[in-house]
């Protein structure tokens, strides 16, 4: 390097510095911090899970094609290892492809808790974890990773299940006759699942016979028990931690799948305008001089003043709906209810619905009335009272009618009333 600057002494020198120092934002633009790029649109800056692709992750799984998981479903079972929640057997989870998926969903948990806790010593509580697997494992008692209590080894299909096909111990799966269950026995998934099970077999015994298992040596059997043990331990030490994960975002997992279920409720423009609202509102929260003037904020400080001299509902953006759609819904028809303690409901569809509702339903259990289905578009607790005491009756007269009823039967042996 001495002989090269000796050599060019005029060799102009390029400043690292003002290629990687941080520029400071100028007049007119935008200061983007950190923040905005720690977190997805999904995320919406850590009120949020993102689970997308951990839930197309699983719908590819082995075990899972042959059912249709949605996202809002997946949310609720995604840290359920065992049965009945969990559809994926011991054996479908020794596949690669459920490691990769387990591994990513296990990272993706642990790097939302530490953009979202800062604060908090999270290193402290993985190692607790850790502390708990170990106990745990060292016990059988981690879910779905449990010591098989039925004895495996090579017998003939024995009936178990329901107790009325022929159930197979390979696949844990019952065939309603015996020709279906030998068609499937060539098949790839109980080829699979019985060379598991024999595997499983081999260490159940503890022993391989004669130095041999499938033509391998001892120590060649010895070492796939070990790689098959280390693996199983690994799943069940991420499964642990997914589980754990979860319990710490237990509110937030809550709020996502209430998100989830709004956002399936809106149209693509009601999510256009969400986007561009938000979009504003991280604008208005940028410091004076970097995002706009200080005109700009008086007049984003006087759009706050909603005018609303109608009284008009709000939507779901905080500015009252238009008065067509007012006048459409009929939302200035006022339907009194009596039994519901004079509850006013605004609207047709409210006043249809509220009567499957419980404030309807324990105004009537207050009457005495059971039969609620029968009282739909019924008000007045008059009216109430005097529809069931009809019911009651009629059926205390259909009930002493049928005792009364005298039965004849004639030459040909036909039953019928003597009248």
């Amino acid at each position: 390097m001495k002989d090269y600057h000796r050599r060019y002494p005029n060799e102009p020198v390029e400043n690292l510095e003002r290629a990687y120092k941080r520029k400071a934002p100028g007049e007119g633009e935008s200061a983007t911090a950190e923040v905005d790029n720690m977190f997805t649109g999904e995320e919406a800056f850590g009120r949020f899970l993102d689970l997308n692709s951990a839930h197309e992750q699983y719908l590819n799984l082995p075990g899972v094609q042959s059912r249709r998981v949605s996202y809002l479903q997946y949310l609720n079972i995604f840290d359920a290892f065992a049965a009945p929640q969990c559809a994926l057997r011991r054996a479908d989870k020794a596949t690669n492809q459920y490691f990769d998926y387990i591994r990513q969903l296990s990272s993706y948990l642990e790097s939302f808790l530490r953009r979202t806790r800062p604060l908090e010593d999270l290193n402290r509580i993985f190692t607790s974890f850790d502390q708990e697997f170990e106990e745990a494992w060292e016990a059988k008692e981690i879910p779905g990773w449990e010591a098989e209590s039925q004895s495996v080894g090579p017998e003939a299909p024995v009936t178990e299940g329901s107790g009325e096909g022929v159930w197979c111990p390979d696949c844990q799966k019952e065939f309603n006759s015996d020709n279906i269950y030998k068609s499937h026995l060539t098949g790839k998934k109980h080829i699979k699942a019985a060379k598991f099970r024999q595997d499983k077999t081999t260490i159940a015994n503890g022993a391989i016979t004669n130095g041999t298992a499938n033509g391998q040596s001892a120590s060649q059997s010895h070492a796939m028990v070990v790689a098959r043990n280390l693996k199983e331990r690994a799943i069940a030490e991420r499964e642990f931690r997914v589980s754990k994960y979860a319990s710490l975002l237990d509110s937030i997992r809550t709020d996502t799948r209430v998100n989830v279920e709004r956002k399936q409720g809106m149209t693509d423009r009601e999510r256009q305008m969400e986007l561009d609202a938000i979009f504003a509102e991280s604008a208005d929260t940028l410091p004076s001089g970097l995002g706009g003037t200080a005109d700009d904020e008086d007049s984003d400080s006087g759009d706050e003043k909603i005018y609303n001299p109608l009284k008009l509902p709000l939507a779901w953006d905080g500015k009252p709906i238009p008065y067509w759609l007012y006048k459409l819904h009929g939302l200035g028809v006022e339907f009194p209810c009596e039994i519901c303690g004079n509850f006013v409901y605004m609207g047709r569809r409210a006043f249809d619905k509220h009567f499957s509702e419980a404030r309807h339903i324990y105004g009537l259990k207050c009457l005495g009335i059971t039969n609620t289905t029968l009282f739909r578009e019924i008000t007045g607790i008059e009216d109430a009272l005097k529809l069931w005491d009809k019911i009651q009756r009629d059926k205390k007269k259909d009930k002493s009618s049928g005792d009364n009823i005298v039965q004849m039967e004639d030459a040909e042996g036909n039953v019928m009333p003597e009248k």
